[in-house]
């Protein structure tokens, strides 16, 4: 149980409901431990009535009659404790899972760019869904049924030993074939536990990407390909939790046994003694109904075993990346003002998960509120210079200077939140469209979103919508076109008005004619902004200050739009190459 010492620090959050609960459990099992009592008192008197031992029935009926209302009575309060005991214990259980589930949550916040691209989507869904619900399983049903279990088992057996040692010994003779039994089922239990939850994360990660990619595999009519995979890793999983239920099957049956050896033991050896005089025929009454009552806790043993072992497997399967250390970390906790100059010296970036180096010695300059364009070939490096400027990775060597400071010194949150970045792929939220502008800025009236759509060329298309600015555009804006979808992640991150703007190649899904409008109005938004625009057309980065190509991850050219055409190399041929194209 290492994995789930993790836990123990929820414990201590919630350790007086559920030391409330363990008192409440208490006061539950003594009031359930009086009935057998009261049982033996009724046989007795009722067995010296039959011998003649006591001859008036009057007083036989009153005795009955009120042990049979101290029964009822046991019982009703019993029951009512029990209630409050799974108030305390399972409601403290839903808020260990609440804290747990953000806690995990908060931890993929934290985790850097780097852990999202060697981890599956399905795989971190699970662990935060169906993990945590094993976990939570500990916390609710295990620990009440293991402390039902343990106090009855106490009291229980204190009181059979203070009524007869000879018949408890005999009683208690299956149980170290049960702790043995116990101990075999649950490290079974708990290998097949990891794989079941390993290929329900496969299961999970391969629905999801079936259905972001849905569009894809009906254009390629490859749906019963993919059936076929998805029935195969079912099949797989299903032979997973078959294995799992197999061994877990094993000990209902195993307890049902066991307490039916301990029964047959008290009613032969009871029934003996009974003969010999040693013990009334009420003590083998209370002796059955004590095993009886015990039967649901000892059957219970092995569903709670089962439970910890699989919130251990999943707990194990959580730690992983609680424990994972985010590459990108905030070292300056203090606010820092950024003025949006960004100088690059002697950059090189490799990623490590490919070790494609994809930068290599990168020098510019930009000044605040200076505009610079990139072009190059796909794979040159340009959205590589983006996610270094947004510190989303760590240069491996040279620096990142801001203002003047090392990139690494300005606080991570202050310098993300001055920077407006409109990715290559645009991605919206399922939400309305409004609210996916407002994402930029929160608190934007609608004046300032209409004039946020309008300054993306826009504003024209959602007034056509039924529902305008209200429609909802569905899961990563299936419902919006590539050129909808650009233009309104344009509107988000002009409304958040920020020192730097970036634009990695977004207004690829849009015509020239629609560019050059878009184009215009961000010139005019941009204005006193430091600007870095990524693109493959020239007409997209002529006006630029400063326009720099990528080769290779290296710069091949540097200079303005006037300066570079007059060189003979990369961006002329391209300059030469769209204007004929735009010609034609």
């Amino acid at each position: 149980m290492k994995a789930l010492q993790y836990l123990n620090k929820y414990f201590l959050k919630y350790k007086y409901r559920l030391l409330l609960g363990i008192v409440i459990a208490i006061c539950s099992n003594f009031l359930s431990l009086q009935v057998p009592q009261l049982i033996r008192k009724s046989v007795n008197i009722a067995e010296d009535y039959k011998n003649g031992t006591v001859t008036d029935l009057t007083v036989v009926k009153a005795e009955l009659l009120n042990n049979i209302l101290l029964i009822i009575g046991a019982a009703l309060l019993a029951g009512f404790f029990t209630f409050l005991m799974r108030q305390m214990i399972i409601v403290t259980s839903r808020l260990i899972e609440f804290d747990l589930k953000n806690e995990i949550y908060q931890q993929y916040q934290r985790l850097s760019l780097n852990f999202y691209k060697k981890n599956r989507t399905g795989d971190l869904m699970n662990r935060i869904s169906e993990d945590v619900s094993k976990v939570r399983m500990y916390f609710g049903p295990a620990i009440m049924y293991t402390m039902n279990m343990l106090v009855l088992f106490v009291i229980a057996i204190i009181r059979m030993y203070s009524i007869d040692t000879t018949l408890t010994n005999y009683t208690l003779l299956p149980l170290p074939i049960l702790s043995i039994s116990i101990y075999v089922l649950s490290r079974v239990i708990n290998k097949r536990s990891t794989i079941v939850q390993q290929y329900l994360s496969i299961l999970t990660a391969n629905a999801q990407e079936t259905f972001s990619g849905i569009s894809i595999l009906k254009s390629y009519g490859i749906e019963s390909k993919t059936m076929v995979e998805f029935e195969n890793l079912s099949n797989t999983a299903k032979e997973k939790n078959i294995n799992l239920y197999m061994a877990q099957a094993l000990f209902s049956p195993l307890m049902i046994l066991l307490i039916g050896l301990s029964n047959i033991l008290v009613i032969y050896i009871g029934g003996l003694r009974f003969i010999q005089g040693e013990i009334s025929l009420g003590v083998i009454a209370e002796f059955i109904l004590y095993v009886n009552m015990l039967t649901w806790p000892v059957a219970v043993v092995g569903w709670v075993t089962s439970i910890i072992q699989q919130a251990e497997a999943s707990q194990k399967r959580i730690n992983e990346f609680l424990e994972q250390k985010p590459e990108i970390v905030n070292n300056n906790t203090n606010s820092s003002q950024i003025e949006g100059t960004i100088e690059f010296k002697k950059v090189s970036f490799t990623y490590d998960d490919t070790n494609i180096t994809a930068l290599k010695n990168i020098n510019f300059k930009l000044e605040k509120g200076k505009t610079l364009a990139i072009l190059g070939n796909t794979g040159s490096g340009k959205s590589t210079i983006l996610s270094l400027i947004a510190r989303l990775y760590d240069v491996d060597s040279g620096k990142i200077l801001i203002d003047g400071n090392e990139i690494e010194t300005i606080n991570l949150n202050d310098l993300r939140q001055s920077i407006g970045f409109v990715p290559q792929e645009a991605f919206l939220f399922s939400d309305t469209i409004k609210n996916n502008i407002k994402f930029g800025d929160e608190n934007a009236s609608d004046e300032k979103i209409e004039q946020a759509a309008k300054d993306a060329y826009i504003h024209h298309n959602i007034i056509e919508f039924n529902k305008g600015y209200d429609t909802y555009v569905g899961e990563r804006g299936v419902t919006l076109s590539g050129g909808q979808k650009q233009r309104v992640s344009i509107a988000r991150s002009i409304i958040k008005s920020p020192k730097i703007l970036i634009f990695d190649d977004c207004l690829s899904a849009v015509d020239t004619e629609t560019e050059e409008i878009i184009l215009n109005n961000l010139y005019k938004v941009s204005k006193n902004k430091t600007t870095i625009i990524v693109s493959h057309r020239v007409s997209s980065v002529k006006n630029a200050d400063t326009i720099i190509v990528l080769d290779n991850g290296s710069i091949i050219q540097q200079g303005s739009h006037n300066e570079l055409i007059n060189k003979k190399g990369y961006y002329k041929e391209l300059y030469e190459q769209q204007l004929l194209e735009k010609e034609i």
